[in-house]
């Protein structure tokens, strides 16, 4: 991995390039994993089966071309800058469109920048692709602070607040006075704090994969059919990786960080649980060769215990100790703590918000009314958490659609 220039407030081209000795690593790691034992006929019920996982690790060390996809990475331009103590590394990808709309897009755990490299192409230049060059977009995509290689992090305290102070300042460094944001996931947690911190620079806020929770048990109660359901579905996802990365992140980590087997196990069962259909095994819904980018990279910067921080700041300082428990939201609804600490900060999201839900996703209708300027809702019935990467078109489409409304 390399760059230039050395002033800590400079934007540093970037360009990845990981050492063939760590890859060769990689592939003895492989070959000599020491497998579990699995009792018999209990399919995906209690983790990711033996026999399924021994098959991808073997394609991993085999046939996967992790150079191939280095390349990919590298065809676009890519930049470091520190930013409150903090090594930030993003994608700039520009658009042939002088006016197009800056936006930048902020993804999920686990994820990275891989999500979203299929929307990159229709965002920037949709002229290209029979679109209308009015819905353009110059983008800017980051890996999160402790993720990737924005690392390593600068310290405890990197909640999502602190995300997104780093995220406002580093649009502001790059010349962008208005721009709009997208997130899912942790990115659904850190852009309408990034919403509350400078709503005069924000055109949109446009979330999916977005969580809300209730003020009060009224609220609960109140809840009818569809919100019902979803509400119900969050008290019963089986929140056990929640729980490892968000109360012992770093013993979580020697394992992952000493194992690619048990990095990718732990990555391919989100992989595989909150993709569609649910039924099906994950390559039915993503490529397989973009899972193992994704794997990959937390394995080759070794940030399993890093990227997990996020977790244990949102849950030590809002009180939030599962998928279904707490007063706080991870819809950066309504934890009254200082930025200091981490957590969310209180108060309704003014800039005007597009919530677009999968399949999959459990959003509260509302709730997020209830936070945040929902100017536009859409249900798309197919779909998983990982949209960028399962259904990019369906993306594309409503994010040009809630900020063409905006115009």
């Amino acid at each position: 991995m390399t760059n230039t220039q050395q002033e800590p407030q400079a934007v540093r081209p970037f360009r990845i390039d990981v050492p063939e000795e760590h890859l060769a690593d990689l592939g003895t790691r492989l070959a000599r994993t020491r497998w579990p034992d699995e009792l018999p006929g209990t399919g995906w019920s209690r983790g990711v089966p033996v026999d399924y996982l021994r098959g991808l690790a073997e394609y991993w060390r085999t046939s996967y071309d992790w150079r191939a996809h280095e390349a990919e990475l590298n065809a676009y331009p890519q930049f470091t800058t520190e930013i409150d103590g903090q090594n930030v590394h993003f994608l700039h990808v520009r658009s042939p469109e002088p006016d197009a709309t800056p936006l930048i897009l902020l993804h999920g755990w686990p994820g990275a920048v891989t999500d979203f490299l299929d929307v990159i192409g229709p965002l920037t230049d949709p002229r290209a692709r029979g679109g209308d060059p009015a819905d353009a977009f110059h983008l800017v995509i980051p890996s999160l602070p402790g993720f990737g290689f924005s690392t390593p992090l600068a310290g405890p305290g990197m909640g999502a607040p602190r995300m997104a102070g780093v995220f406002v300042e580093l649009m502001s460094r790059l010349g962008y006075g208005r721009y709009g944001v997208q997130g899912y996931d942790v990115g659904s947690w850190v852009a309408p704090e990034m919403a509350k911190q400078a709503p005069d620079r924000l055109v949109g806020l446009h979330l999916n994969a977005m969580l809300t929770f209730p003020y009060s048990e009224e609220e609960e109660k109140a809840l009818e059919g569809a919100d019902r359901r979803r509400w119900e579905s969050v008290q019963d996802f089986n929140d056990g990786y929640l729980q490892c990365n968000g109360k012992r992140p770093q013993t979580v980590a020697y394992g992952l960080t000493d194992s690619p087997v048990g990095q990718l196990a732990w990555v391919v069962e989100k992989f595989k649980e909150l993709s569609m259909p649910e039924e099906g095994l994950p390559e039915d819904s993503l490529d397989r060769d973009r899972m193992l980018t994704c794997v990959s990279l937390y394995w080759l910067t070794g940030t399993a215990g890093s990227a997990a921080q996020i977790y244990y700041e949102e849950i030590s300082a809002n009180g939030w100790s599962g998928a279904g428990e707490g007063d706080g939201g991870s819809d950066g609804s309504g934890a009254a703590h200082d930025e200091e600490s981490g957590s969310w900060s209180p108060g309704r999201v003014t800039v005007p918000t597009g919530v677009l839900l999968s399949a999959h996703d459990v959003t509260v209708r509302a709730w997020a009314e209830r936070d945040h300027d929902v100017v536009r809702w859409t249900e798309l019935g197919e779909g998983g958490h990982f949209l960028a990467m399962e259904r990019p078109a369906l993306l594309v489409g409503d994010v040009r659609a809630f900020f063409r409304a905006l115009r």
